[in-house]
């Protein structure tokens, strides 16, 4: 079977004074039913160079079914007298939300009854009332993350007639529990109104809009359930409004107008603000401000800003403060207490993950938290923030005879062109030998200051035990070593994180751990675009790629308003409308950079109903790479037809794909 040749239908682009021609550019706005037959061509394509793995990809599938629990239950939470928590049971693909009280168990929605008969389904917002007899959620049937919100009477199961199209994520309720706040989309998928409606109402009330295409709209409600904030964010810059939560028919009041490089947010306290804010200091430092004279005039100093601890969070409760902060790439607890003393939550190995888990009742001492490492699976602890001891609520159970001594996790250094260490995080089986002959994947993502943490998935055992080598380079343009680790790698100084991933993949192969025939790499998103640079700068050092998602068409997409996220990542990419930005992204964009060079096997997903990364970017990049590819090698595109940006819905869906994923690799290396 031969690859299918995409037409070449020549576009002529003229930006800047420059004319460049894309030939694929029919791939978005062509003939639907050709694009879509295209599409099709590439999945027959793709399944029949892959033949000969479909039975190591159910292997790989049974043994990944074999270590999930598939009957279990999560951490209950409790919240004003109910447990609350979530099922799931064997054969079934979606949670189950359920809640207790007193000992008698109610199922308050059954995800797999609302997604029968779709072949996607998402459950977005989920909100329960402030008296704890209404249940708000939100549901996406195609992956277009454009919800619908749906009220629900949990004493009789019945829905309310309120029914709110074109929402996103983030849904509340006022204390009297009569009104919503919740949030609508642009013609652009921009995230830029929040309405209050109020249940029976035939007409919402706006309470915010946001007209600079820069910004983006999230609501959050205090843990106090004092107040709602409005929080506008473009990449670099934020303004909060607050919102009264008790009463029905407030408006929002800014608290400090945006300032250019400058973001905050604010928590509450019984009389104070906690303001976590970069005018100081890029990695934050927090103020306290009164709520009485809600101003920064009366701000004073809490947490300094430090240049080498990153303040990610602070979350107060009555009568405690806990601070999450990042310390040279790693996570760690910091508790106040109030009218007291600090002290730092210990953690056990060198490299790990660390979240804070659902924690909704305010006036509590117990404070819980979500653990786990390369090698330890996802345990949530309920941490005493008096008496400082610890008691574990649930670890995930991981069957099959998982056995986490068996496993050896490091966290290493490479050495980056400009001089820079780079942190790496990895994982293999005990005893390995370091001869370079060991297959390895080498994870990236490295923007947007998203940190990437070394977090466990029993998924990967399937690699660890035929020998690979994971590894997770911490590269810069995330925020693994906080916000300056963020600011070298963004804008004009992208590149940085090309080369940090690059460094990382040459110490690997330095120190013996793979060799270039052995080394894959995976990225999505984001990290797809990381994936096509790094194979355009140095394809021979890669054997395999797995692109999931990949933003690889940059330069047209910058340039283009229209599509979701463009305008409001300008501080991420550069103004694409200002030539310096401009020709800087287009001597990285992996698309308009594919040359005729031997490139490694790649690998390419896609969703046809993704709004962050349009199908059209990889089927694009696939098939011009195959136009000047100088090597043998396999280059595959598999876009699912039904969904969006994060793949498959359901959890057995999810599992096919990531197996699917793993036998493409193994198959590519000859392992």
């Amino acid at each position: 079977m031969t690859p299918p040749v995409a037409e070449k239908q020549p576009k002529i682009i003229t930006q800047h004074g420059d004319t460049r021609t894309d030939e694929y550019f029919w791939l978005r706005d062509g003939e639907r039913s050709k694009i879509e037959s295209h599409l099709h061509a590439e999945n027959d394509y793709t399944k029949w160079m892959l033949r000969d793995a479909e039975s190591l990809q159910q292997r790989i599938y049974d043994e990944m079914l074999g270590r999930l629990q598939q009957t279990d239950m999560s951490a209950p939470v409790p919240y004003d007298g109910y447990e609350y928590f979530t099922r799931t049971f064997e054969g079934k693909q979606y949670h189950v939300y359920c809640r207790r009280k007193e000992g008698v168990e109610e199922v308050l929605l059954d995800a797999n009854q609302l997604a029968a008969g779709e072949k996607y389904f998402r459950l977005g917002n989920y909100a329960i009332s402030p008296d704890h007899q209404l249940l708000a959620y939100s549901v996406d049937l195609s992956g277009d993350e454009v919800y619908t919100t749906f009220v629900k009477n949990l004493a009789t199961g019945q829905l309310l007639p309120d029914r709110i199209e074109n929402t996103y994520y983030g849904l509340t309720w006022t204390n009297n529990g009569r009104s919503l706040i919740y949030i609508t989309l642009d013609e652009a998928k921009r995230p830029y109104q929040a309405w209050r409606h109020t249940l029976g109402a035939s007409v919402d009330e706006l309470l915010l809009e946001e007209p600079d295409e820069r910004f983006h709209l999230t609501l959050t409600k205090s843990r106090s359930r004092r107040y709602i904030f409005l929080e506008l964010d473009s990449a670099a810059t934020s303004e909060v409004h607050i919102l009264d939560a008790s009463d029905p028919t407030a408006q929002p009041a800014c608290f400090a107008e945006r300032r250019h490089d400058i973001e905050y947010d604010l928590e509450h306290q019984g009389d104070l603000f906690y303001l976590r804010t970069t005018d100081g200091g890029r990695n934050y430092r927090v103020l306290t401000v009164p709520v009485a004279t809600p101003s920064l005039d009366h701000a004073q100093e809490w947490i300094a800003h430090r240049d080498n601890v990153m303040i990610e969070a602070v979350d107060p409760f009555e009568g405690h403060v806990v601070v999450t902060e990042r310390d040279r790439g790693l996570l760690q607890l910091r508790i106040h207490r109030n009218g007291g003393d600090w002290h730092t939550v210990s953690m056990p190995e060198p490299a790990y993950a660390l979240y804070p888990a659902e924690n909704p009742t305010y006036a509590t001492r117990e404070f819980r938290f979500s653990y786990s490492s390369l090698v330890t699976p996802s345990t949530v602890f309920a941490y005493d923030m008096d008496t400082r001891e610890r008691r574990l609520i649930k670890q995930t159970p991981v069957l099959g005879g998982y056995d986490a001594s068996q496993y050896e996790t490091k966290r290493l250094f490479a050495t980056s062109h400009d001089g820079v260490q780079v942190p790496i995080s990895l994982v293999h089986r005990k005893g390995m030998v370091l001869d370079g002959s060991n297959p390895t994947l080498l994870y990236g993502y490295g923007s947007y200051g998203i940190s990437i943490d070394a977090a466990f998935s029993s998924d990967r055992v399937s690699l660890l035990e035929r020998g690979f080598v994971y590894a997770i380079a911490h590269i810069r343009g995330g925020g693994d070593l906080g916000k300056t680790w963020h600011d070298a790698g963004k804008l004009k100084v992208k590149r940085n994180t090309f080369e940090d991933f690059i460094a990382a993949a040459q110490f690997l192969i330095a120190e013996h751990y793979t060799s270039p025939e052995k080394l894959a790499i995976l990225g999505g998103s984001a990290g797809g675009l990381l994936m096509g640079a790094v194979i355009n700068q140095r394809p021979d050092l890669f054997r395999a790629v797995v692109a999931k998602v990949p933003f690889v068409d940059v330069l047209n997409t910058a340039t283009d308003p229209t599509l979701p996220l463009t305008v409001i990542e300008y501080d991420e990419w550069g103004n694409s409308n200002e030539r310096e930005y401009w020709e800087y992204i287009r001597s990285y964009s992996p698309y308009d950079n594919v040359k005729q060079q031997a490139y490694p096997h790649i690998l390419a997903t896609a969703g046809l109903n993704d709004p962050r990364v349009s199908y059209w970017e990889p089927a694009k990049w696939i098939a011009k790479l195959r136009t000047l590819n100088t090597s043998g090698s396999m280059l595959l595109l598999k876009t699912n037809m039904d969904a969006g940006h994060g793949g498959a819905s359901g959890r057995y869906e999810r599992m096919k794909e990531t197996a699917f994923d793993y036998a493409f690799l193994i198959h590519a290396l000859a392992v």
